[in-house]
């Protein structure tokens, strides 16, 4: 994965802590952003309310069970901001319910990852990111 790519993750501190754990072990050092929830996520993307706004390409991995503005949520946000449609978000969530992953589908996540096991689980998105952004060419 290219240092030109800016990781967006959007999850609690436990399982952020997890995926920095697995970034780290496979060697991928790119610059990652934290956010807690979908409405600061969507801040790092605009630049908004002081934050400093992240560079494009950014692939979002977050979760479904977030404060103010949550997983289903947010990719709507996304897809409704011309300038934030194209972003590219992964799911990663222990939900398992059809009805989550249709919703997800519907504002075209990239992909619906069940956390079954958390550090199995994490490597195996770790490793799929990685792979991805190393084939897939991104609009400028």
């Amino acid at each position: 994965m290219g240092s030109t790519f800016n990781i967006l993750l959007v999850d609690d501190e436990v399982d952020v802590q997890g995926l920095k754990r697995v970034f780290l072990k496979s060697k991928i050092g790119n610059p990652i952003t934290v956010a807690r929830d979908g409405i600061e996520a969507l801040e790092f993307m605009r630049g908004e309310n002081g934050r400093e706004r992240r560079p494009k390409p950014h692939p979002i991995l977050l979760d479904l069970y977030l404060p103010r503005m949550n997983g289903i949520e947010f990719p709507g946000a996304l897809r409704t901001d011309k300038d934030l449609r194209a972003a590219v978000a992964f799911m990663i969530t222990t939900s398992k319910a059809d009805e989550d992953r249709m919703r997800a589908y519907g504002h075209n996540v990239a992909g619906y990852i069940v956390k079954r096991d958390p550090a199995n689980t994490f490597m195996e998105a770790v490793a799929l990111l990685g792979h991805y952004l190393k084939v897939v060419e991104f609009p400028a």
